[in-house]
């Protein structure tokens, strides 16, 4: 292989960007409404609560949407079925522009919800084929990039918007956003050879294997630990820490820093080592978790906890997601998607958490109660870890008899 061809095989495909872009936008669409509660209330004239179920509905379309949605596409083209679905996902966030009422906009938000979890798994699936084995975690990590870019800058970016302009101005910057990523995706992506597609009897079961189930199940406690404290990091800021609310953004802002680059270095270390990377990163991040509970006395040390929480937090990503392919390798996408859908589950599930600690032991002992369920990822990753290990084993044992 000459020089080139070694520098081209090093380096990631320019094609991947289009993904993440699509992965930005739909980043954006997914968290921009936080910003813009107060907003949406007065001009729908509904109370903050309910304009917080938009966020709600939006996870629970996600987590519905990924496997029906996969489940009835899962004969279509890969490039084919990601235009359709940067399709539903533009027309989604073109009717949150026009929506009239609180319930036609908790419609739409469900309706692009859909695309959240399918577009992510086969754009995840796309990236993988288009470089070397060795690269796969990599490309996965970076097309899972845009969501973690795009709460670093289309978040404050979509809020300065919607509140300069008014919140649909916000959707509408999205609807621009996402027809840009479709028209690199038809013109850029290439068309990529696929085996026959795989039967849904074929799809179902290779979602029901108990490693699957086992690796989906230990996505979402990881996601449930981040969120137990995410939901609440300005409290936990502002009450214990005593930071001034205007501060918040900036310290978010760092924090998304801390995921970008969690996210990177994690597809990396899952590429050198995947199960001793996943294992070692829900240990450390159990251990952040623990001593966040009591650097947030002081600011300096909150705020470096904070950024180096993000790294750890999002360094597992990459390495789920590759892990579930690997396992799911008959038939990857359900398995995929369904990946997506359980980390929903898992924010859902950590948000409710939070709640209950703060009702039940106070605002401090959120960060130690996250660092015990991420003690429990660790515990199942340990548990995946020994089943390969018997799996090796038995065909080790099974080839010296044959």
């Amino acid at each position: 292989m000459s020089t080139q061809e070694n520098m081209t095989a090093n380096r990631f495909p320019p094609s991947l960007l289009w993904l993440t872009l699509g992965a930005f936008a739909i980043g954006m669409t997914e968290f921009v409404i936080m910003g813009l509660l107060p907003n949406v209330a007065h001009d729908l004239h509904v109370t903050i609560p309910q304009a917080g179920q938009l966020i709600t509905s939006y996870a629970l379309g996600v987590a519905i949407g990924a496997p029906v949605l996969t489940v009835l596409t899962h004969k279509v083209p890969q490039k084919k079925l990601l235009c359709l679905l940067m399709s539903i996902f533009i027309l989604g966030n073109l009717f949150s522009v026009i929506a009239p009422n609180y319930e036609l906009l908790i419609a739409a938000r469900m309706a692009t919800a859909l695309s959240h979890g399918t577009f992510l798994g086969a754009g995840s699936l796309i990236a993988a084929r288009l470089v070397r084995a060795d690269k796969r975690a990599g490309a996965i990590s970076m097309v899972l990039t845009g969501l973690t870019v795009a709460n670093i800058i289309g978040v404050p970016f979509g809020t300065f918007i919607g509140q300069q302009l008014g919140w649909r101005a916000s959707f509408g910057a999205i609807v621009v956003i996402g027809l840009i990523s479709l028209f690199g995706i038809i013109r850029y992506i290439p068309v990529i050879q696929q085996d026959k597609p795989s039967s849904l009897k074929q799809e179902v079961k290779s979602l029901f294997n108990p490693k699957v189930l086992l690796m989906l199940l230990t996505g979402a406690v990881g996601c449930g630990s981040l969120f137990t404290v995410f939901t609440y990091i300005t409290p936990l800021l502002t009450d214990i820490s005593g930071f001034a609310e205007h501060s918040i953004t900036w310290i978010l802002v760092l924090f998304g820093l801390g995921v970008t680059i969690g996210n990177i270095v994690g597809g990396k270390l899952a590429d050198w080592k995947l199960l001793p990377s996943l294992i070692a990163n829900y240990a450390v991040l159990a251990i952040i978790l623990a001593i966040l509970t009591f650097t947030l006395q002081s600011q300096v040390l909150a705020v470096i906890t904070v950024f180096i929480w993000g790294i750890a937090a999002f360094g597992i990503m990459p390495g789920i997601q590759v892990r579930i392919m690997n396992l799911a390798y008959e038939a990857p996408l359900l398995a995929s998607t369904s990946s997506h859908s359980a980390l929903n589950l898992g924010n859902a599930g950590g948000a409710f958490i939070g709640g209950v600690v703060i009702n039940q032991m106070g605002l401090s002992a959120i960060p130690w109660v996250a660092s015990l369920i991420t003690v429990g990822g660790l515990l199942l990753m340990l548990v995946s870890y020994m089943m390969d290990r018997k799996t090796a084993h038995t065909e080790a044992i099974a080839e010296i008899q044959s």
